[in-house]
């Protein structure tokens, strides 16, 4: 047996310990779909020794419910790279990737794919939902007491479970993934979340994604060596990730991140480690990722412009951060938060019309804080006197201004006479919502109760203009 390994080539043996100590479980098949080379992962992940898998196809395992779907499958039939999810006969979810192998005439000889074993990730995941609807259950009132935490002011239900889910977390180095619109405060939860931490003495770097040029993005990102590159400094220089060694890396409008910076970040994410450009010489690092976006991540990957690969890794601890026109409370809240600030910058002591104020709390702030703040800001810099006045763009006077809708009553069932299928899917579904209403207090108990994700909760609520809590 050893003359046996003697006499084999360096490619064959080098293959072979490639197979064998892969975090990943790789899987070699011809054109036709037969398995040829297979690593010995493979009785762990699809519950099946590896000798019954080698020369079996691919298509009869899939039949078996082994390989289900079989991205090997999809790959012959696309003759392309292909990326999807599957579930195992052995109940595990499994992130598999394939890529053909064409030989000189074009012909596809050679099928290479790559699963990850995703299901202790996922498991993570269903524990913080849990501890997330175990914290919404502590009944806090609407209208409740003023929080003030660090640049953070506010009184909302909604802000309070996040509040109390971030003390929670931030001690764990678990990803954690901001959703929302754009505003509504996802770096000031990210910074929040640091300081949190055990790592809130060390560095907290933030990266906004769609700022960085991509021609750029890489040297920043990564750093380079002394002189990789014309015009580099003699000196090299770090990139972003390694100055938050030790700290949080904060990505935000994560979901324009470059393809090729994708596949990049994750390497650094899997290997805890980064390479500058024109090195060789990885550098070990050690961060918590938190990442936001305005954008449906899902979606992006379902178009292919985010991998399914860095999604699970970013969305570890989905939080979903609602707009301000979500939660009025805070309209107050934060009206006297930003003009304490701005009496202590510009050391003045002026004060809001009352009328001005009323119409702030009454205006739909499409640009959420962001637009509260840069507003703010921008009529006390205008008022010539101790009295700042307002006009916002499409609020009149009070008397005009829009009231509020009346409440509709769930017993009343919606009226389906003339309605299309959806029209009377969108109906049916607003009256589910409105009847959970009268029985959760928020949006972590709505998604227990109604069987699907906080954020799915928040979407729904927003489309049918519905809130959660109870007045």
């Amino acid at each position: 047996m050893r003359r046996q390994w003697l006499n084999r080539s360096n490619a064959e043996r080098e293959l072979e310990l490639v197979l064998e100590k892969s975090r990943d479980n790789i899987m070699i098949t011809d054109g036709e779909g037969t398995i040829l080379k297979a690593g010995s992962k493979c009785a762990q992940i699809y519950g099946r020794p590896l000798e019954q898998m080698l020369g079996a196809s691919i298509y009869q395992l899939e039949l078996e419910g082994i390989l289900k779907p079989s991205v090997t499958a999809q790959v012959l039939k696309q003759r392309a790279p292909v990326q999807l999810m599957q579930t195992t006969r052995t109940g595990r979810s499994v992130m598999a990737e394939g890529f053909p192998v064409f030989d000189e005439q074009g012909e596809l000889v050679r099928v290479i794919s790559f699963s990850q074993d995703l299901t202790d990730l996922q498991l993570l995941q269903q524990e913080y939902e849990l501890l997330q609807q175990k914290l919404a259950r502590r009944q806090y009132p609407a209208g409740g007491e003023t929080v003030q935490v660090d640049e953070l002011s506010f009184k909302s239900a909604a802000l309070l479970e996040i509040y109390e889910l971030l003390q929670r977390v931030a001690p764990t180095d678990a990803s954690l993934l901001l959703l929302g619109e754009s505003g509504v405060g996802k770096t000031a939860i990210a910074q929040l979340c640091h300081r949190l931490s055990p790592r809130r003495e060390a560095p907290f770097i933030e990266v906004n994604c769609s700022a960085i040029p991509e021609s750029l993005f890489e040297s920043e990102m990564f750093g380079y060596a002394p002189g990789s590159f014309t015009g580099a400094s003699r000196q090299g220089k770090p990139g972003l990730i390694e100055q938050a060694d030790g700290g949080t890396l904060f990505l935000d409008e994560v979901g324009d991140l470059p393809l090729a910076m994708q596949v990049k970040l994750l390497k650094v994410l899997q290997d805890g480690k980064v390479t500058r450009i024109g090195s060789t010489s990885p550098r070990a690092i050690d961060f918590r990722l938190v990442s936001a976006t305005n954008r449906n991540l899902h979606d992006q990957v379902e178009a292919g412009r985010f991998r399914l690969d860095l999604y699970y890794r970013l969305n570890v601890m989905p939080v979903m951060i609602p707009a301000l026109r979500d939660r009025p409370e805070d309209i107050p809240v934060l009206l006297d938060h930003v003009l304490a600030r701005l009496n202590q910058r510009y050391q003045q002591q002026k004060l809001l019309d009352e009328r001005s104020c009323q119409q702030l709390i009454h205006y739909h702030w499409p640009g959420n804080v962001r637009e509260l703040e840069n507003l703010l800001e921008r009529f006390y810099v205008a008022s010539p006197g101790a009295l700042i006045r307002c006009e916002l763009p499409g609020v009149g006077t009070l008397p005009n201004m829009p009231q509020p809708t009346p409440a509709v009553d769930p017993s009343a069932g919606p009226s389906l006479q003339g309605a299309t299928l959806p029209q009377a899917l969108e109906a049916y579904e607003k009256q589910l919502l409105e009847e959970a209403l009268e029985r959760c207090d928020s949006t972590y108990q709505l998604a227990d109760y109604l069987g699907i994700s906080q954020p799915t909760v928040f979407r729904r609520l927003r489309k049918y203009g519905l809130k959660a809590g109870k007045s």
